[in-house]
């Protein structure tokens, strides 16, 4: 048997090497999709309450100062783990890692932000007050925990030898840790607009 024919017993072909390359990343997204789900039904739940009564929220909507700037601050933290992920790309390694630091700080700022938010918000309304505030509470400790589980994603990353593991595929950890991130920052997107934003609008 000749060495090419060897050779073609041994390597897999093209199209199973790349398959191989993104099946990681392919757990991930069905992993953010059952996590997706979740926030549907909470939000469902939300506006189904909301038509169960004549006015909605029960109590004074929720202030719009903080909610914006952890808005602000998620939306710039996944600008920088952008980055981090290009100059990854690059072959920038110490680079990366600093973006990656910088998006872990931004993380705990927004952690910091949320808890001063709910030490105001507590002073006024309880989550046993009402239906509303179950709701709400709910929710955006929901958002809470999966962002805390995110910051524990991009730590991990941050200590690994390889962010992105050319040498072992499926595992792209930073590219992988990064998909979920962003999910998280995408759903704070949705929380703001639908349980911030669209309360005030009424009221106003």
């Amino acid at each position: 048997m000749s060495a090419s024919a060897d050779s073609s017993l041994v390597r897999p072909p093209i199209a199973a090497l790349s398959w191989d390359d993104r099946r990681g990343s392919a757990s991930m997204l069905w992993f953010i999709a059952t996590e997706a789900m979740l926030f549907v039904a909470l939000f469902f739940a939300y506006f189904y309450l909301g038509a169960l009564n004549s006015q909605w929220p029960l109590d004074e909507p929720p202030k719009l100062l903080k909610a914006s700037a952890m808005l602000l601050v998620l939306l710039t933290s996944s600008a920088v783990l952008w980055k981090a992920e290009q100059a990854s790309k690059a072959g920038n390694t110490a680079r990366a890692r600093l973006w990656l630091g910088g998006t872990i700080v931004l993380g705990l700022v927004f952690i910091a932000i949320q808890v001063s938010e709910y030490r105001e918000h507590l002073r006024k309304l309880k989550p046993s007050a009402d239906a509303y505030a179950s709701i709400f509470y709910t929710i955006t400790s929901f958002h809470a925990l999966h962002l805390i589980v995110g910051l524990l994603m991009l730590s991990y990353v941050l200590f690994l030898p390889d962010l992105e593991g050319k040498e072992k595929p499926p595992h792209r950890p930073l590219h992988n840790a990064g998909l979920y991130w962003h999910f998280v920052d995408t759903v704070w997107v949705l929380v703001v607009a639908l349980l911030y934003v669209l309360p005030n609008l009424h009221r106003s």
